[in-house]
C-alpha cells in the first residue's frame, strides 16, 4: 500500500515552483499511507508526490518507477499478484531495474499500449505519464479496491489516494456534497439496487471508476475513458456439473488466497468466525505463518462470532489474538472525528471504528506485520444476502425482493410518478415493463441485476472503508474474494444452478468444507457487529454522543448546515430516547447527518495530518489471554457487556407506549404505539411476570408471588429495557430510581 498524489497542467503550461509545497503537503497529508518513503518529482507539466508501504522488494522497490529511456514515468498503489507471468510475456530484453511488483506495469504500457491492464490480477490504482505522448492515464483495479480520487479545472487536475490530500491544492472546492449524500442508499440504506456511480460526497471531486484507464491529454485537457473489463454476462456453460463449479471455485479461491499471502513482510487475517474469513484462513495457513486477530466484545460474544473464531483457530493450529472492548470504554469525541477524518465518508459507524481498533493493535503489539487479510466481499457475489433478503423464504422469494428493490431504484431514479401503479391494496396492475426506459429490465434477471448493483456497493462502501481502516495504521487490506476469475465463474452460474450453489452461499460452504470444522461451515450468516447482541455495539456509541452534554451532537448542530437542515429538536429527542432504550432505535441513522455536518467543518479548517494526531489515540486495546474459552467465558462477559439496568430492588412496570393484550384464544401479545410488535406464550412464565409487573412492588417482590426468581430473566429484563417495553418508576417515599 502506498500513498499517491500529484498535480498536472492540462493547458500545455509547465507547473511552477509553487506546485512544490502543493506537492509536501500532499505527501504529508497521504503519509500514513507510506510510512517507509516518500519522493517528490516535479517535471514539466507534472508533479507527482509518493509515499510507500514496503511489501515486496523493500530495499529496491521505491517509485517512481521508469522505462529505459525514463519517457514513461509511474506511481502505483496495490500489488500486481500474476507480475512474475506477466513478465514472461514481454519482448526478449526487457530491462527490470527493481523487485517491484508494480514495474511490470510500465513495461506492459510500452508494449500494449492502452491494452495493458487487460491481463492483469491484483488491486492498484495507478498515474502513468507518457512523455512522449504528453498524456496522464488514471487507472484502477476491477473491482476499486485501492482509491483515486481526482477535481480539475480548466488548467490543471489535481489527483490523490485520498480526498483529503486534494485540499492540499487551493483549486480544489472545500464543499460536502449534502445534496448528492442525502439521496444516496449507501447513506439512507434504502432497500433499492443502485446501479448510479458512485459518490465521493464532496462536491468537485470525482474518483475514477473501477476498471477504468482515464487518459488525459496534457496540451489541452481532452480525456478519453477506456474500461477494460466488465462483468460478464449472466449466461454461463450448463454443461459442467455442480461439483465441477465448485471444485474451480475452490481452486481459483486457494490461488487467490496464495498470491493475497505473498510479500517480503510478515502477513496478518481478521477473522471474524464467519464462513467466509475462516475459508481464507485455512487455505492461506499452509502458505505462511498466519497471526489471526478478532474482535471480542458483547455482541461478539452474543452472536458467536469470537467462539467461532476461536474454534477455527484452534483446528488450524495458527494463533488467534481476540482484541476485547470493554463496556466500560467510549470512544471520545476527538477519536471519532479522526476517524472520520480518515475515512471521509458520512457512513462511518461503529463497524469501521471496531476495524480500526484492531489495525491499530496490530500496528502497535506486531509492527512487522505489514498487510492484512480479510474474508470481505464473498457475501456479495457468492449468495451471502440470499437469506437475509427473503427472510428465510426461499430463493424464489429472494428473487422477488430483489424485483421489487430493482423496481424501486428504477422508481426512484427514473420515473417516480409512476410510484402509486405499486402501491395500496390494488398496487401491482402494471409490469416493470412499464418502467423500462430503454434499458434491460432488471426484472427478467433479477439476480443479475443485483450482483451488478453489489459490484457498485463494493466499489463506493466496502473496499473504500476496509482501504481506509488499514491505512489509518500504515496496513494494506487484501481481498482474496475479489478475484477478477472468481466473481467472472460465479457470474456465469446458469441460471437454473443458482439456487442449488448460491442459496445460503452454498458454493462456498462446499468448496471449503473438508477444511472447516462442521460448525463453521454451516453456520447461519449473522451481521458483522449486528444483529443479535446489537445493544452491546451501539451502547459505547450513543454514550460517545451523550457525554459532556452531548457536546459531539451539539457541535453537529451548531455548524451552517446543521442548523439549516437538522430538527435540533428532534435529534435531541431520539439521542434521549436512544440512551434511556438503545434497542428502540437505531444510533445508526442519526450518524451520517452528525457526520455530515462534521465533515463540513473539517473541509473549512483542515485537521493536521492523520501522523501528527495519532500521538494523541489512546493506548490500543489488550488481546484476551485465552487458555480455554469455557472457563474464560464467564469472566469476559463480565467485562464486555454493560451491566444490568435492574436490580432485585427495582420496580419497573410496562413503558407508556406499550399495551398487554390478549385476544379471544387466550394468545397474548405486546403492542407498541398501537401495533402488535411481539407474540407471548399464554403459560410461560415471563408473560406471567409482564403481567405482574405493575410499577409498585419491587422485582424481588413479584417473582416471589410467582414462586420464582429475578435472575431466571436476566436476559429478557436486559432486552426489554434496552427496547424501552419497560420502564423503570421510583419507590414510593424515595428520591432515588430502581437501579441506584
Amino acid at each position: 500500500m502506498c500513498g499517491l498524489g500529484g498535480l498536472a497542467r492540462i493547458d500545455g503550461q509547465d507547473l511552477g515552483v509553487e506546485a512544490d509545497a502543493i506537492l509536501a503537503t500532499m505527501a504529508r497529508t497521504l503519509a500514513h499511507r507510506g510510512p517507509d518513503e516518500e519522493e517528490l518529482l516535479r517535471r514539466g507539466k507534472v508533479g507527482m508526490a509518493f509515499t510507500r508501504l514496503s511489501l515486496v522488494d523493500p530495499e529496491n522497490g521505491g517509485q517512481p518507477l521508469y522505462n529505459e529511456d525514463r519517457s514513461v514515468v509511474l506511481i502505483a498503489n496495490g500489488e500486481v499478484y500474476n507480475h512474475k507471468e506477466l513478465a514472461a510475456t514481454l519482448p526478449a530484453g526487457t530491462r527490470f531495474r527493481t523487485g517491484s511488483d508494480c514495474e511490470v506495469l510500465v513495461h506492459l504500457y510500452q508494449h500494449k499500449g492502452l491494452d495493458f491492464l487487460d491481463d492483469v490480477r491484483g488491486m492498484f490504482g495507478l498515474v502513468l505519464w507518457d512523455r512522449r505522448r504528453d498524456v496522464l492515464l488514471l487507472a484502477r483495479d476491477h473491482f476499486g479496491v485501492k482509491p483515486l480520487f481526482y477535481t480539475r479545472d480548466d488548467r490543471r487536475i489535481a489527483f490523490a489516494s485520498e480526498i483529503k490530500a486534494l485540499f492540499a491544492d487551493p483549486a480544489t472546492p472545500r464543499r460536502v456534497d449534502w445534496d448528492g449524500a442525502l439521496v444516496n442508499p449507501t447513506v439512507t440504506s434504502a432497500p433499492s439496487l443502485d446501479l448510479a456511480a458512485p459518490a465521493t460526497y464532496f462536491e468537485g471531486v470525482e474518483s475514477v471508476p473501477a476498471a477504468t484507464i482515464l487518459e488525459i491529454d496534457l496540451r489541452d485537457g481532452a480525456t478519453r475513458r477506456h474500461a477494460y473489463w466488465t462483468l460478464p454476462d449472466f449466461d454461463g456453460d450448463s454443461t459442467r456439473t455442480d461439483e465441477q463449479i465448485i471444485g474451480d471455485f475452490r481452486e481459483l479461491l486457494a490461488d487467490s488466497v496464495r498470491a493475497c499471502a505473498t510479500a517480503d513482510v510478515s502477513i496478518g487475517l481478521f477473522l471474524s468466525g464467519g464462513v467466509d474469513s475462516a475459508a481464507v484462513a485455512a487455505l492461506a495457513a499452509g502458505t505462511t505463518e498466519l497471526r489471526t486477530f478478532s474482535v471480542l466484545s458483547g455482541s461478539t460474544m452474543v452472536n458467536g462470532d469470537a467462539m467461532h473464531a476461536r474454534m477455527v483457530a484452534d483446528k488450524l493450529g495458527v494463533a488467534n489474538h481476540q482484541i476485547r472492548f470493554d463496556a466500560s470504554h467510549v470512544p471520545t469525541a476527538d477519536e471519532w472525528k479522526r476517524l472520520l477524518w480518515l475515512t471521509e465518508m458520512p457512513t462511518c459507524s461503529p463497524e469501521q471504528y471496531y476495524k480500526h481498533e484492531l489495525h491499530r493493535y496490530v500496528r502497535a503489539e506486531h509492527p512487522e506485520i505489514k498487510a492484512m487479510l480479510l474474508g470481505a466481499a464473498a457475501d456479495e457475489f457468492c449468495g451471502g444476502y440470499s437469506t437475509t433478503t427473503s427472510g428465510d423464504a426461499g430463493w424464489r422469494a429472494f428473487e422477488d425482493a430483489l424485483t421489487g428493490m430493482a423496481r424501486r431504484g428504477r422508481l426512484d431514479s427514473g420515473r417516480p410518478r409512476l410510484a402509486a401503479w405499486w402501491e395500496g391494496a390494488e398496487g401491482g396492475l402494471l409490469t416493470d415493463a412499464a418502467l423500462d426506459l430503454g434499458r434491460a429490465l432488471p426484472g427478467r434477471d433479477p439476480y443479475g441485476a443485483f450482483v451488478a448493483a453489489k459490484m457498485r456497493d463494493v466499489e463506493q462502501f466496502n473496499c473504500w472503508h476496509e482501504d481506509r481502516t488499514a491505512a489509518g495504521s500504515g496496513t494494506e487490506a487484501r481481498v482474496p474474494f475479489l478475484d477478477r476469475r472468481l466473481v467472472e465463474l460465479v457470474a456465469s452460474i446458469p441460471a437454473a444452478r443458482r439456487e442449488r450453489l448460491l442459496w445460503d452461499k452454498a458454493i462456498v460452504r462446499r468448496a471449503v468444507a473438508d477444511l472447516l470444522p462442521p460448525e463453521v461451515t454451516y453456520r447461519p450468516k449473522v451481521p458483522f457487529f449486528y444483529g443479535e447482541g446489537v445493544q452491546h455495539t451501539h451502547r459505547p456509541f450513543i454514550e460517545m454522543l451523550t457525554r459532556d452534554g452531548s457536546a459531539l451532537v451539539e457541535e453537529a448542530l451548531a455548524t451552517a448546515r446543521g442548523k439549516e437542515l437538522l430538527d435540533a429538536d428532534r435529534v435531541r429527542a431520539l439521542l434521549r430516547r436512544l440512551a434511556d432504550a438503545p434497542l428502540s432505535a437505531h444510533v445508526e441513522r442519526l450518524l451520517p447527518l452528525l457526520n455530515l455536518c462534521l465533515l463540513d467543518t473539517m473541509v473549512a479548517e483542515l485537521p493536521p495530518p492523520l501522523v501528527e494526531s495519532a500521538v494523541l489515540l489512546p493506548a490500543v486495546r489488550p488481546a484476551h489471554p485465552f487458555t480455554d474459552w469455557d472457563t474464560e467465558a464467564p469472566r469476559i462477559e463480565e467485562l464486555v457487556f454493560a451491566p444490568s439496568r435492574w436490580s432485585r430492588e427495582s420496580v419497573l412496570c410496562l413503558a407508556d407506549h406499550v399495551e398487554l393484550l390478549r385476544d379471544g384464544s387466550g394468545t397474548a401479545y405486546l403492542a407498541v404505539e398501537g401495533s402488535l410488535e411481539y407474540v407471548l406464550e399464554d403459560d410461560a412464565p415471563w408473560t406471567a411476570l409482564l403481567h405482574a409487573l405493575d410499577g409498585t412492588r419491587t422485582l424481588a417482590q413479584v417473582c416471589a408471588g410467582l414462586d420464582t426468581h429475578p435472575e431466571a430473566f436476566r436476559q429478557l429484563l436486559d432486552d426489554s429495557l434496552d427496547l424501552g417495553l419497560l420502564s423503570p418508576r421510583t419507590p414510593a417515599g424515595t428520591g432515588a430510581t430502581p437501579h441506584e
